[in-house]
Formats: C-alpha cells, structure tokens, sequence
C-alpha cells in the first residue's frame, strides 16, 4: 500500500529576511488540514548573530540540500527576500512549481542592494535589523498579540545576502505563480505587479506584506487553488 507520506502534495516554505521558521506556525497547519505536507528551513543569513557572514548563495546551498532529501514533485513558496536564494537553488529537477509571495523575483545578475538605489548598503561584512517600526512595515494587518510576537523574534540579516547577484533564475525553467500583496507596506504592490508579470500566472491577495500571519486560512487555500489548475 502507498503510504499517505508519498500521496500528499509537498510544499516547502522559505522565510524571508529576519525571519525564520516559526513564521509559518500559522500558515502550516492550514496547510495540512487542506492536505499538503509542510517542509520548513531557516536560512543562515538571518541570525542573532552581529558577525554573521552567511549570504544569499549560503541560503541557496541550504535550500539545495534540503530540496535532495524530499520526495518531489514539490512546490516551494518563497517570501520576501527569500525569493532570491530561491530563484538561485530553485531549479531542482523534482520541483514542480516556484510561488513567489511579496517576493523578489529578480533576474539573473540582480541583487537586492543594486536594486536599491543605495537604500541598502553592500559588502561582505555587517548585518542589519528589520525596519525601524516592523509592526507597521512588517505586520499592519497581523492581530496586535501576533504582531508583537513576530516583532519580539527578528533577528538581524546580513548585508552579505543583499549583495550577491543571483547566477541563474529559476523561474525561466520552472513554472511559476506570483502572489501580490495588495497592501504591503515593504515592498511596493507596484514592484510586485511588475515582478509578476514574469511568473506563469498571478494572484492578489488583500493582506500586508505577511499575509501568513494575518490570513493563513485565506492564503493556504490560494495556494491549494493555485497547485489545483
């Protein structure tokens, strides 16, 4: 008999900067209520760590091994900066989908502070807090208890991951779908309709730039209609 293990639909989550895995506390058992099997990963370059070096192409090696010890097919939602590593590593041959939520969908040879305009600094060395107010440029929309919960566990993020230029793009080989966030105060919806005019298909959400947090019944059911068509 096939075991529920290798029936279910496999979804890897990947957080974005200052965050980690405990983002998705919310978010994971909607998920498997609608039936998926939820993979998590924290990448190196978010850290409490002031001296942390880990940059972008760590965070890709991370997602690769993790990725080697799945069953695919799997999809892998990528949030935030974690769009970046994910378009490095993402090309694995038993992915089946990249989804890109609030997420940089950029091209081979971009990086995060060339896309800046200066806003972000660049190097090998240094790390950098969240937003000098995350509650409302993180989590407008998130329940206040929650808000002040995720605000209390960022950590800091590496200007070494904001610097490397990704090397290929995963999205031009495997099929993609972008969620905007219509109201995210981080990354501009603007910003985001443009990036996702390179994905396969497109959606909107009415939620802030943590839709996971603040609607993670709504978004798990986007992304099981999504996996559905």
């Amino acid at each position: 008999m096939t075991s529920a293990a290798h029936t279910e639909p496999v979804i890897l989550l990947v957080h974005g900067a200052w965050h980690g895995s405990w983002c998705w506390e919310l978010l994971a058992p909607e998920l498997t209520a609608l039936g998926w099997r939820v993979e998590t990963i924290d990448l190196p370059s978010a850290s409490a760590d002031p001296d942390n070096t880990a940059g972008m192409y760590d965070d890709a090696r991370v997602i690769r091994e993790k990725l080697a010890g799945l069953d695919g097919p799997v999809t892998v939602l990528a949030h935030s900066y974690g769009g970046l590593p994910v378009t490095e590593a993402g090309a694995a041959p038993h992915v089946s989908r990249l989804i890109y939520l609030s997420a940089f969908q950029l091209e081979k040879g971009e990086s995060l502070s060339g896309l800046s305009g200066g806003a972000l600094p660049s190097g090998e060395t240094g790390t950098l807090p969240a937003h000098e107010d995350p509650g409302n440029h993180l989590y407008a929309d998130v329940p206040d208890d929650v808000a002040r919960q995720s605000v209390d566990r960022l950590v800091l993020q590496s200007v070494k991951s904001f610097s490397e230029p990704l090397t290929t793009a995963a999205w031009k080989t495997v099929p993609a779908t972008y969620i905007v966030c219509e109201q995210d105060r981080a990354v501009d919806p603007g910003f985001q309709e443009q990036m996702a005019a390179r994905s396969e298909r497109s959606y909107r959400i009415a939620a802030g730039h943590s839709p996971f947090l603040s609607v993670p019944a709504e978004l798990a059911r986007l992304i099981t209609t999504d996996a559905d068509r």
